[in-house]
């Protein structure tokens, strides 16, 4: 997650999205021989937040698809907490490097040693396998909400400071730091609630029990007209709904994004690893995991586990870099 005033795209920019370009090539990529009894059985996914969030829908639907690519059943484990590195951090620790168990990761993974003590190593206890998405965040509110616009919704806040709760996952999610450089920007308090996922968050907002979102996986609140969007955290605005307008856009040089991957234990065999960033990346094509995609408005970001890996150590070190300007803590 790079969260960052809004300048030229990046080198790292530039690169990921030549990446998620080149999905037929990725797609076109042959079997390597040396996987060829790999998978002997299925293959745990552990989805490192609840059931039912925009998450869990998108990786359920590529974990059918890329059972097809595999010819074993590709098992979804939910292990939510610690804002999506809990279920890493396990699976680093308990499971074996042969390729059964692999867990989806989130920018989080990257950010959270710089912000608490931590029982894993970003760099040193993973097999970063492939990139597959980003997250879309944005500022979401009940339908019925006072405010119409981001200014009305800063203002409120600037009244009544810490009156306006919002939730976010984890936190020292992206979301969160989003709203926190937001309030440094305004001068405005917000209540902040973690939550494990978006499926609470939703629950939570819809229930009037917090007034405000700052998440991703927004797409199914859009669609049933029970929330709406006073502002987008991407670089460009959402294609689901173009009306609305980025942060940069409205004078707040925010932007949020944070790719979503599958990394194993450390140690796995380059062979394996190749067989099960082939079979994900293939995977990327299918209809039902496009759909899932599409509702949250996020795109495809292929890495194969080269690119992936680097990408986490540059990562890792903005990361470091960009928690020290904040003083961030947990």
């Amino acid at each position: 997650m790079t969260d960052h005033p809004r300048s030229p795209p990046s080198p790292r920019r530039r690169s990921l999205l030549k990446l998620g370009a080149a999905l037929p090539a990725a797609l076109a990529l042959p079997r390597p021989a040396g996987a060829a009894n790999f998978p002997a059985r299925p293959v745990t996914l552990i989805v490192p937040f609840p059931a039912g969030g925009a998450t869990d829908t998108q990786m359920r639907a590529l974990a059918v698809a890329a059972s097809r690519e595999l010819g074993q059943t590709v098992i979804i484990a939910n292990r939510p907490g610690a804002g999506g590195t809990l279920g890493p951090a396990a699976m680093a620790h308990t499971a074996a490097p042969d390729g059964y168990t692999v867990s989806v990761v989130v920018g989080t993974l990257f950010r959270y040693p710089f912000l608490q003590q931590v029982n894993y190593d970003p760099l040193k206890d993973f097999t970063y396998v492939a990139c597959m998405t980003a997250y879309s965040y944005a500022i979401v509110v009940r339908e019925d909400a006072p405010w119409r616009t981001l200014d009305e919704l800063i203002a409120d806040a600037r009244a009544h400071p810490d009156k306006i709760s919002y939730g976010g996952t984890g936190t020292g999610g992206s979301g969160r730091i989003a709203i926190e450089r937001l309030s440094r920007l305004t001068n405005t308090r917000f209540n902040f609630i973690p939550y494990k996922g978006a499926a609470e968050e939703t629950t939570a907002l819809l229930g009037g029990h917090i007034q405000m979102v700052s998440d991703a996986g927004w797409g199914p609140m859009i669609d049933t007209g029970k929330a709406r969007l006073l502002a987008v955290l991407g670089e460009a605005r959402a294609k689901r709904v173009p009306d609305v307008p980025t942060l940069t856009e409205l004078g707040y040089p925010i932007v949020a994004a944070n790719p979503v991957g599958i990394a194993g234990p450390k140690g796995m065999d380059p062979a394996v690893t190749r067989a099960l960033q082939q079979a994900f990346h293939r995977a990327s094509s299918d209809p039902e995991y496009n759909r899932a995609l599409e509702n949250a408005d996020q795109p495809h970001m292929l890495m194969d586990s080269a690119a992936y890996t680097d990408f986490a150590i540059r990562q890792v070190a903005e990361e470091k870099k960009f928690v020290a300007e904040l003083g961030l803590k947990m």
